[in-house]
């Protein structure tokens, strides 16, 4: 088997590979290195990638696969999470409910670090909405705003929702149609019920995509259509 390019189970997260499990179906082959580089799940001629964070570190990776395979990304999103605070040898001192939220639009705050690669013909997306739990361990070397606590590990506790997204279609849906066209970010904001920096990543990410396009100004806001369908240009 030829030398992958990259890591492995070994240094991966629970939540990784619990995914990777919950995914996984009869006749599936698990870490196979395909044109050089490491793959969580290979089905036939489809690659399935799991990415739980940082997707750009996948840009070089998904230029090379995409040129010759169909690939399928599963990004989790946690819809609700746990955090359980462990000491630094590992006893668990508390456990609380995160008041925050996760939903399918946050998928956009990784989309942003690929958005031309996002439109490709043989890219689609699987978004997962979960429940996790968040390992946090008070061993100093942590960000700040979390007081030096590290994340030492995020794992999986269910999967409440999935959302498949594979073409200019399916993204077009995630805006509302009761949207005035055109549109501006306040206007999608408030029909998404999210903040308005939510809406400018969404937008930003599908006018990279070719789904939206910028049709002018009204006073200092920028408006939004989509984009005709004859026009998209595909991500190479």
């Amino acid at each position: 088997m030829a030398r992958s390019k990259h890591i492995g189970t070994l240094r991966e997260q629970s939540l990784h590979a619990q995914i990777k499990q919950w995914l996984a179906q009869p006749g599936d082959l698990l870490e196979q290195a395909v044109d050089g580089y490491q793959i969580d799940i290979l089905r036939g001629d489809l690659l399935i990638e799991v990415q739980t964070r940082n997707f750009s570190k996948l840009k070089r990776k998904l230029v090379n696969l995409l040129e010759t395979h169909k690939v399928v990304l599963v990004h989790p999103i946690a819809q609700t999470k746990w955090i359980i605070r462990k000491t630094k040898r590992g006893r668990v001192l508390s456990k609380r409910k995160s008041p925050k939220t996760g939903r399918l639009e946050h998928l956009f705050d990784e989309l942003i670090y690929i958005p031309q690669l996002a439109s490709h013909p043989n890219l689609s997306m699987l978004v997962l909405l979960t429940q996790e739990e968040e390992i946090w361990r008070d061993d100093g070397k942590g960000s700040w705003t979390r007081k030096h606590w590290s994340i030492f590990d995020r794992r999986l506790v269910d999967v409440v929702g999935s959302f498949r997204l594979n073409n200019r279609k399916d993204f077009l849906d995630l805006i509302p149609a009761s949207l005035p066209h055109p549109f501006s970010h306040k206007q999608l904001a408030s029909a998404i019920k999210a903040p308005i920096w939510m809406s400018r990543r969404m937008s930003y990410c599908l006018r990279k995509m070719g789904y939206l396009e910028s049709v002018g100004k009204q006073g200092r806001s920028l408006l939004l259509a989509p984009m005709n369908a004859a026009d998209t240009i595909t991500a190479a």
